[in-house]
């Protein structure tokens, strides 16, 4: 099934391909040529491969009107699931779009579904997002309360203002979003397991709604 959750009360949107894949299957970064994320999308739905795209409303601006478009929230990459095998890893590289996966000299290495989790979470909450400069350093910490409540990330400041940044690790990338202070605690601080989170990715025999 090919899903596009797109709604006009809801800046935030994605793309997302479903399906039952097999139990070994994990979650890759692949790269794509310039502007082609959504062509790439689209094929691999049609292929039956599990992806997500992530996607965020814009605004352009020209000399006689401004127009809302949908722009990928990581330019250049979007996300496939599917199994630790040579012929799958063939089939996502056939994909008209598809330049290669993201790895290292011993091939594709998987990204954290924890992370793919997060990001899907805050779009699919309806909270405004953008593109983050890829942070290593700052404060872990884990939202407590709030629409992002149980998501981990990144807590930085900014003047008055502070925010909350997810890191997808794999392709270097970050997304910011604003959080009170008084909502987050440090993760090392936080024995108990929060339940799991509505929007999480399955990994297995799924359907995702």
């Amino acid at each position: 099934m090919y899903l596009v959750q797109q709604a006009e009360s809801q800046p935030l949107h994605m793309i997302i391909e479903t399906h039952t894949p097999h139990e070994e299957s994990c979650w890759y970064a692949v790269s794509t040529r310039s502007r082609q994320e959504k062509v790439a999308a689209v094929t691999l739905g049609s292929c039956g491969i599990a992806h997500f795209l992530p996607l965020v409303d814009e605004e352009r601006k020209w000399s006689d009107r401004k127009k809302v478009i949908s722009v990928p929230l990581f330019p250049g990459y979007l996300f496939v699931q599917i199994p630790r095998t040579v012929e799958s890893q063939l089939a996502v590289r056939k994909v008209p779009g598809v330049v290669n996966f993201v790895g290292n000299q011993n091939g594709p290495l998987a990204v954290p579904v924890s992370e793919l989790e997060s990001v899907r979470a805050i779009i699919s909450r309806g909270r405004g997002c953008c593109p983050y400069p890829f942070l290593r350093g700052g404060d872990r910490v884990r939202v407590v309360r709030g629409a992002l409540c149980g998501i981990e990330g990144t807590f930085i400041r900014q003047g008055s203002r502070s925010k909350l940044i997810i890191s997808v690790e794999m392709i270097q990338r970050s997304v910011s979003v604003g959080v009170a202070a008084s909502d987050v605690e440090p993760v090392s601080q936080t024995g108990a397991r929060l339940p799991q989170s509505p929007y999480a990715f399955p990994t297995r025999n799924h359907s995702v709604n």
